[in-house]
């Protein structure tokens, strides 16, 4: 049995909503699984991701292979850095306390970006709608029925 870590679709129509969880290769896409890591949310922006890591990384180390879009968000999700520096402390390249230093750090980076995201997303909304109690205004080309 090859075991996959994939999503799983959810939500209604056009609303989608996904379960990352550890699946049978042969079972299908909403069917039977063998353990759920987290959800995936892609109408947020950015989007939002719950990952359980150390289940991920338990999976990965068991030879679990993922789906193309999974792999990616483990990669956002640090887990495939966090595997790629245990596997130097297993090749002797630097001890533990050093690959959790390294770690630590790209995690405190990486959030910075995602918060500095996620406050540009909400600027932008804030500078799109129109301000209350406000007409918006004309433009030369529109309305008048001038001609």
């Amino acid at each position: 049995m090859s075991a996959k870590i994939r999503l799983q679709r959810h939500g209604s129509k056009k609303r989608p909503f996904y379960f990352i969880v550890i699946a049978d290769s042969r079972a299908p896409r909403d069917g039977k699984f063998i353990q759920k890591l987290g959800t995936y949310n892609p109408l947020t922006v950015p989007a939002t991701i719950q990952l359980d890591r150390q289940k991920a990384l338990e999976w990965l180390n068991k030879g679990a292979t993922p789906t193309d879009t999974v792999r990616r968000i483990l990669s956002f999700k640090g887990v495939l850095y966090l595997k790629h520096l245990l596997r130097g402390v297993g090749l002797g390249l630097f001890d533990d306390a050093t690959a959790m230093e390294k770690f630590t750090a790209w995690s405190a980076e990486h959030e910075a970006q995602i918060k500095k995201r996620q406050d540009d997303a909400y600027r932008n909304k804030r500078a799109r709608r129109p301000m209350p109690g406000r007409r918006p205004e004309r433009t030369e080309g529109n309305g008048g029925g001038e001609g």
